[in-house]
């Protein structure tokens, strides 16, 4: 059972800066991908930013140009740097993977970021 552990979340203010980890008990090469996902108070969870199995990139308009996915292999572990933070990006922020071969998906807790105005 793989397990994910997301730490970094906090509050920050307005146009601040903040920075996740996502740690995977296992190899991620296992993973065809990882992910970040948030949920804002009433809203549905939605993708972030992911990073494939081959370094390809995707991120949700709202964060093009402020939000950096990277990973560490050698670390089994994810990140979202996330720079000019703004109220609307407040949420729980939960790190996601996906098997490769059979399309498992693995969540974390979640951490919770609070960007005030």
């Amino acid at each position: 059972q793989e397990q994910l552990v997301e730490s970094g979340g906090g509050f920050v203010q307005f146009w601040g800066s903040l920075r996740l980890s996502c740690g995977a008990s296992g190899s991620i090469f296992g993973f065809s991908y990882m992910g970040w996902y948030r949920q804002a108070p009433g809203k549905e969870r939605e993708l972030v930013a992911r990073i494939m199995y081959g370094g390809t990139t995707n991120y949700a308009d709202s964060v093009k140009g402020r939000f950096t996915i990277s990973r560490d292999n050698a670390k089994n572990t994810v990140y979202l740097q996330m720079n000019s933070l703004k109220p609307e990006d407040t949420g729980v922020y939960y790190c996601n993977a996906v098997v490769r071969g059979n399309a498992m998906a693995y969540w974390g807790k979640g951490t919770l970021v609070t960007v005030s105005t």
